[in-house]
């Protein structure tokens, strides 16, 4: 028996995969938000969105996993965009790029930062991953900077680069803790203005 492998047929099958994966999302998160992050169990998950358990590990290592997967497909995006960047273009550059095309967060969106807001932990959790980023940035400085293994300039601007991102990130959860959530205009804005005094110093670097 041969096996249609054409465009068509795989495309439909990441399709029904992908299409499994966003339901499994979708009702993890509606359960977290109606009884907890913590109260909820894998098992409550695969019941309410009919698939098994197993199916579940599939697509994703654990509860963390189902509700950070953003933040994977975020740095995955970034080490994309600093992997393929052309000549001339720097980390800076190639950032502030990436920040441009993000659109606003939708209903998923929402509901997945409303969980993480409202838990200590869990934003322990995603700071935990965003520590992530700091080698990533240092590796694409380091190749700004032409500098070698010894030197500590990329690993200095990296933590610099990550601290604000933190900084920016904490501002907007915790206004939204406090009811009043910053517009994507207005956090669009201020990224843009964190990458461009980020700019400054690293411009510095580079003339030296």
């Amino acid at each position: 028996m041969s096996i249609d492998t054409s465009p068509t047929k795989l495309g439909l099958r990441e399709r029904k995969k992908q299409q499994t994966r966003d339901k499994i999302a979708a009702v993890a998160l509606r359960l977290f938000a109606e009884r907890g992050y913590d109260e909820t169990t894998l098992a409550e998950i695969a019941q309410a969105a009919d698939v098994s358990p197993r199916t579940i590990f599939g697509y994703y290592e654990s509860k963390d996993d189902i509700l950070f997967c953003e933040e994977g497909h975020h740095l995955d995006a970034l080490r994309r965009k600093l992997d393929e960047r052309p000549a001339g273009v720097t980390t800076i550059d190639a950032i502030r790029e990436l920040v441009s095309s993000l659109e606003a967060p939708d209903e998923t969106a929402r509901l997945r930062k409303q969980i993480i807001t409202a838990s200590p932990a869990l934003q322990m959790r995603m700071r935990a991953r965003h520590a992530e980023l700091e080698p990533l940035l240092a590796e694409s400085i380091a190749k700004d900077l032409g500098a070698g293994p010894d030197d500590v300039r990329p690993l200095l601007v990296a933590a610099s680069m990550t601290a604000a991102f933190m900084a920016a990130r904490d501002r907007f959860f915790d206004s939204a803790s406090r009811g009043e959530e910053i517009s994507h205009e207005q956090g669009m804005r201020i990224l843009d203005q964190t990458l461009e005094f980020l700019r400054g110093g690293f411009e510095a670097l580079q003339g030296e």
